[in-house]
């Protein structure tokens, strides 16, 4: 008889935003009346940039012409948009990062997940509390956990609380941990890093030979000079870093896919014998062997982000998402709420009113205001209490939900 990988009934009953779309399905059964407005789940609403869809348009029309067809693609991505993302995302910014770094995807999501299979079992893997559960999961999934307690948190993982006091920036662990997950601006906390915090990471991460996994997906929403948007800002980065980047949420590809992924070329790990190994390579076999590649119409949606009419779309699409996050945080902290995040990026970090769990301030906000959000105690053990409130919705639902909560919710 066939087996399955036992690693996947360690999983908690549902992951965090199939158990929320549960919940919200069975209300609005019960209640069909009601106009659920949906502040949960990061997912974009505003139309993809002009620039890029005349971009696809024109890739479509280059599809139906035999002189003109692509059939399969690189698998690492396009050199031409590869160049450009190496120019004007890193190499504008001092970064000394090269296109053939870069690896182009359908996601970030994916490849916080894929880039488990170039590392060995018996990593020590260290985590932010709350954190995006897909570095948790996953990792569980791989078998590199034990079983989760009655808080959720997994054996095997080393746990690094983030919270009001700590300005949601992790105390860097006093003993050695191998790879290390970090995501700024923070998802779910909207917490953005320094460069000290960082070069504190990277100098902590060269010194015990570890990696750093750095997801900078809302990178784009930084408005603040100060702050880095990419971890090669940081001195000494390339020799310990690998960061993620997508296209979903500066440029709204959340249902066209596209995203990437930098491994620098010095980047090395450990082998069993002790031999030091290029990542990159592995990483390049992995790619080539399990994935065929972005299709060229998307690819080509992607490279009109860098011309400048795309820069002038997106740019007022971040604009559009900050001040959708400026309204709810004035909005909640006027009604009595402690509000964090939502300047340098698109999440609002709410501390649960009266006392409430997370859940039952979801379940309120549900109930009475029909209003969705993400409880953050799906996020971790630390995140209780807390409450996501993303602003990724246009400006007539923002508001309204606002209304409808500081209507309920005065503290």
């Amino acid at each position: 008889m066939a087996t399955i990988n036992d690693n996947y009934l360690k999983l908690k009953a549902g992951y965090l935003f199939p158990e929320i779309a549960r919940r919200v399905n069975a209300f609005a059964q019960a209640n069909p009346e009601a106009k659920i407005i949906r502040l949960g789940i990061g997912d974009v609403t505003e139309p993809l940039p002009q620039a890029c869809r005349d971009a696809m348009i024109q890739a479509v029309e280059e599809m139906g012409d035999r002189s003109t067809f692509k059939g399969y693609g690189p698998e690492q991505g396009y050199a031409w948009l590869r160049e450009k993302i190496a120019a004007q995302d890193f190499q504008a910014r001092g970064c000394n990062i090269t296109a053939e770094e870069i690896f182009i995807s359908d996601g970030s999501k994916c490849d916080c997940g894929n880039i488990l299979d170039i590392f060995g079992d018996n990593n020590t893997i260290a985590v932010t509390d709350p954190v995006y559960p897909v570095y948790v999961d996953t990792n569980v999934m791989a078998g590199h956990t034990g079983e989760a307690n009655e808080a959720g948190e997994y054996a095997g993982l080393v746990y690094l609380p983030i919270n009001a006091e700590n300005n949601f920036t992790a105390t860097i662990p006093d003993t050695k941990v191998d790879l290390i997950y970090l995501c700024f601006p923070n998802n779910p906390t909207g917490a953005v890093a320094t460069k000290e915090h960082l070069q504190a990471w990277v100098d902590y991460a060269r010194k015990h030979q570890s990696i750093i996994f750095f997801d900078a997906a809302y990178e784009s929403y930084i408005t603040d000079p100060s702050i880095p948007h990419s971890i090669y800002e940081i001195e000494g980065a390339k020799e310990c870093a690998i960061e993620f980047r997508s296209f979903s949420k500066n440029a709204g590809f959340t249902g066209t896919r596209c995203a990437l992924t930098v491994f620098p070329k010095n980047l090395t790990a450990k082998a069993a014998d002790g031999s030091d190994v290029e990542l990159w390579k592995l990483w390049n076999r992995r790619q080539s062997t399990k994935f065929n590649g972005v299709s060229y119409i998307v690819q080509r949606g992607a490279e009109a982000v860098y011309s400048s009419e795309g820069q002038t779309q997106i740019k007022r699409l971040i604009s559009f998402y900050l001040e959708n996050a400026q309204i709810i945080r004035e909005k909640l902290t006027t009604a009595g709420l402690d509000v964090y995040g939502g300047v340098n990026a698109p999440y609002v970090w709410v501390k649960t009113p009266a006392g409430l769990s997370s859940w039952d301030f979801f379940d309120k906000l549900l109930q009475v205001c029909h209003v969705v959000g993400t409880p953050g105690s799906g996020f971790g053990a630390c995140g209780e209490g807390y409450f996501r409130i993303s602003a990724f919705n246009s400006r007539e639902n923002v508001e309204e939900a606002m209304k409808r909560i500081t209507e309920n919710f005065q503290v």
